[in-house]
């Protein structure tokens, strides 16, 4: 079903000072394969993106990011990375194209009209493409954020709260984007409070709770019912 192991944690752990956030976490996510992490507010989950994206390093322990040690090869693992957290990180004054332009020329790559053509009508954005960002709604500039990732794919999709600012026209289309993002042999770890489309794309469930991860289970034979009972029994907070 899935192919390979594109990120590894083992024995991770992130401290800020004398602030704990993340103990002895053991995590793998393969090529094909996405990964929902589920968890209340403060149990973790930003910072576990984080310290896969190379944002941050761990305290302690291993992470392998496309067979790159996080520690030794921090550069290399984040060549493999794409990160969409909660800011949309596009430069609002300029275009669609032009942030994709721009996206695409900072990581060696030929800005071919055709390429950022594909990008955007990829995530629906090719009747916008020469308009400003920030004429763009929540949603739209969410989507946009994706389209660099159809330039310049990574192998590791990061998503913080995938979901967010989209409607229900939106988050179908995010589905099928993650969808296809998988049968290319990618592999996602998404951090979200959402129930719903987020979980119909993932084949695992990881729930953190006080900083460790309380279970990693398979999803395909879990019904909506059924994880909002684990996440319960598991996790701080409510669902």
């Amino acid at each position: 079903m899935t192919g390979d192991l594109l990120v590894h944690l083992s024995g991770v752990r992130k401290a800020f000072g004398t602030a704990l956030v993340l103990e002895d976490i053991a995590l793998d996510v393969r090529a094909g394969e996405a990964v929902a992490l589920l968890g209340a507010n403060g149990a973790g989950k930003t910072t576990l993106l984080k310290l896969v994206a190379t944002v941050w390093r761990p305290s302690r322990g291993t992470l392998v990011v496309a067979g790159h040690d996080c520690r030794r090869d921090a550069e290399g693992a984040r060549r493999h990375v794409g990160l969409i957290g909660h800011g949309s990180h596009l430069y609002e004054d300029l275009t669609a194209r032009e942030n994709l332009k721009f996206w695409t020329t900072l990581h060696g790559h030929p800005a071919d009209g055709l390429r950022l053509g594909e990008a955007l009508a990829a995530v629906e954005l090719d009747g916008v493409g020469d308009e400003r960002v920030r004429t763009f709604s929540a949603g739209m500039k969410r989507r946009l954020s994706l389209a660099r990732f159809a330039v310049v794919p990574p192998r590791v999709l990061l998503l913080d709260e995938p979901s967010a600012g989209l409607d229900q026209r939106g988050r179908k289309w995010l589905e099928a984007f993650l969808q296809a993002f998988k049968t290319g042999g990618g592999a996602i770890l998404m951090a979200t409070h959402s129930f719903g489309r987020e979980l119909g794309v993932a084949d695992r469930i990881a729930i953190l709770a006080d900083g460790r991860i309380a279970l990693d289970t398979g999803r395909a034979a879990l019904s909506a019912d059924d994880v909002l009972r684990l996440y319960a029994l598991h996790a701080d907070g409510d669902a």
